[in-house]
């Protein structure tokens, strides 16, 4: 069992280390994500693992726990809508904005073991005239390397690709590898998988048309939510676009999004699009 001193702390060192907030009832939460490191790192108690953290919080061990209790659900074509939106919505809008020579950058947010960019990679191939010829950049970021490790990887398997993950493009997009399914090199042109804490200042990262930051603000209170979705407003272009989840609102989170009328959970940046946005973007 966890002492009520050592929850506090962890409590505490969640917050500030990966902005995670853990109610006062979680214990059993706590108690069944940790238990595996203790034996792992051959700790007798929970209150050897937070002096362990307390000695150096920049360690393997603690990274460790911040994997372990950082959820990574994800599934191919999650919720359906957001991918709907993206093809009939903000493609369209985009591609008619931009010059053909500007890339179209979008940004995962929270990418975990890549169900989420690997479907708007195949949305894209799907629908190839709603980007013409233009380059296709993707940033894939998420604050565990174990599940970038995986998405990079692009293998999945066979319980994974039946979570969302229409037969034929199973068929068209997949290559059985053994016992495991693997992405076709096609749809990862243009990946980048980098860790990235959202807590952490967003340094050389450039500007974004499209960002997608689904069901990671649920577990961040107020002043955290505001602090960054402030941060990727300033990452996301004058006319681009803000995904979040279906349970996730900008209201009452400062003043860097406004809701996109009558498309619960996409938003876009509340200032003036310039006059010119080709000249803007062609300089990017």
């Amino acid at each position: 069992m966890i002492s009520a001193t050592d929850y506090d702390f962890f409590k505490k060192f969640l917050k500030l280390h990966s902005g995670l907030i853990l109610s006062d009832d979680k214990h059993y939460l706590l108690e069944s994500r940790l238990v595996p490191l203790l034996r792992k790192f051959e700790l007798p108690d929970f209150s050897r693992l937070a002096a362990n953290l307390r000695d150096n919080a920049n360690s393997v061990v603690a990274q460790a726990v911040i994997e372990a209790m950082t959820t990574n659900e994800s599934l191919f074509f999650r919720d359906k809508t957001p991918f709907e939106v993206f093809t009939t919505v903000m493609l369209p809008k985009l591609h008619a904005a931009r010059p053909p020579s500007a890339p179209l950058r979008i940004w995962c947010a929270a990418a975990s073991t890549g169900q989420e960019p690997y479907s708007l990679a195949m949305t894209l191939k799907e629908n190839p005239h709603l980007i013409g010829t233009r380059r296709v950049e993707f940033l894939c970021t998420d604050l565990s390397n174990e599940v970038l490790e995986r998405a990079a990887s692009g293998r999945y398997n066979q319980f994974e690709v039946q979570r969302g993950l229409p037969i034929q493009m199973l068929m068209k997009y997949f290559k059985k590898v053994d016992d495991m399914w693997e992405i076709t090199p096609q749809l990862k042109t243009g990946m980048t998988f980098r860790k990235l804490n959202l807590l952490h200042p967003f340094v050389g990262l450039g500007q974004f048309d499209i960002v997608f930051c689904r069901n990671v603000l649920i577990y961040f209170d107020a002043p955290t939510k505001t602090d960054i979705l402030n941060r990727i407003a300033k990452v996301t272009a004058p006319d681009g676009y803000l995904v979040l989840g279906g349970a996730e609102t900008v209201m009452g989170l400062g003043e860097a999004y406004r809701p996109l009328p009558n498309q619960r959970g996409f938003y876009v940046p509340n200032v003036p699009a310039p006059a010119s946005m080709s000249a803007a973007v062609a300089s990017r």
